[in-house]
């Protein structure tokens, strides 16, 4: 049964998504992942990675803003260049 405006009755929560997706996409993910509860990472991109980017960016001098753009404090970041750069 095919609704007229189905977009308008559409779950809360892949409403939302769809919102981001769009609607095709959503049942994808819908008909891939229903019933089951996904717990989306905090850190989209592994921590292997993210720690070769900082230690490629490192200048010397920008530790607080390598911090700032990578969501660490401080002292994580001087942690992170200790153990790759030493």
């Amino acid at each position: 049964m095919k609704l007229k405006n189905e977009d308008n009755y559409i779950n809360n929560v892949y409403a939302k998504i769809a919102n981001l997706i769009g609607v095709e996409n959503a049942k994808i993910l819908f008909n891939e992942y229903r019933g089951q509860q996904i717990t989306f990472p905090v850190e989209f991109y592994k921590k292997e990675y993210i720690y070769s980017e900082i230690v490629a960016e490192y200048n010397g001098e920008n530790i607080k803003e390598l911090a700032k753009k990578y969501n660490y404090s401080e002292h994580t970041i001087r942690r992170i260049l200790n153990k790759y750069l030493n």
